[in-house]
């Protein structure tokens, strides 16, 4: 009697967020929320995640009792979706730093530079509500400082501020992240914002704003200093 054999199973290939957690985890590399992971992915990997992330949408969709085969305005959300965070709302996570030209404190500057408000959109790790706010820096160069262009802190910021964030956290990579492009003597962050988990559900307060600062260097050793920077933003309110 002839024996029937069964073709082996084919093996569905590694969803590409597996091997990208792998690396990571490999790497000893944190893959917080709010932490960049560009140096991890390789080339072709962003549209391979964009696919797989679409896919669990739909999947959220259907469970939601979605007819997403039917309903014309639904369609396509799941691809939408998936292109918003990964390209535009969390493109923070999945793309280097942009570049950041600095130049020599050729005129040895030492005197309070602000830069402010900057504009920024972010959302909150607990819902993945937005956050929409203002930002103020406060800089205190020394001879051995680097200068930036004036566009290049809201670039900074906006990288920054485009993954899923708790706002202290957020001022706080900020402010690590230009203390180390300008090497000032003190460095002041301030934001404020409005946050949509608290005025879209809970509560459902629209009112409330969160301020917050971090301050490093001269800032937290010079009440005189402190108390100028804050007295130039309350001009901007």
């Amino acid at each position: 009697m002839e024996e029937h054999v069964k073709p082996p199973r084919e093996q569905s290939p590694e969803p590409v967020s597996s091997i990208i957690r792998a690396r990571l985890m490999r790497a000893n590399k944190r893959f917080h929320a709010n932490d960049n992971i560009a140096a991890f992915l390789e080339p072709g990997e962003l549209d391979a995640l964009l696919g797989e992330v679409e896919g669990k949408v739909k999947g959220l969709l259907e469970s939601l009792v979605i007819d997403t085969e039917n309903d014309h305005n639904t369609q396509d959300t799941a691809r939408r979706v998936a292109k918003m965070y990964l390209t535009e709302v969390f493109r923070g996570r999945y793309v280097g730093p942009p570049p950041v030209t600095e130049f020599p404190n050729a005129e040895c500057l030492n005197e309070l530079m602000i830069v402010g408000p900057i504009k920024v959109r972010s959302a909150c790790s607990h819902h993945f509500c937005p956050i929409m706010g203002r930002l103020w820096i406060g800089l205190m160069p020394n001879e051995h400082s680097n200068l930036i262009g004036l566009s290049k802190y809201s670039r900074l910021a906006e990288w920054v501020m485009s993954r899923p964030q708790i706002q202290e956290e957020a001022i706080t990579q900020m402010a690590e992240l230009l203390m180390d492009k300008v090497r000032p003597d003190g460095l002041a962050v301030v934001m404020e914002a409005d946050h949509f988990c608290m005025h879209w559900r809970g509560v459902k307060d629209d009112e409330t704003m969160m301020v917050n600062s971090v301050m490093r260097g001269s800032f937290l050793k010079d009440h005189t200093l402190r108390s100028e920077f804050l007295s130039l933003l309350n001009l901007r309110t």
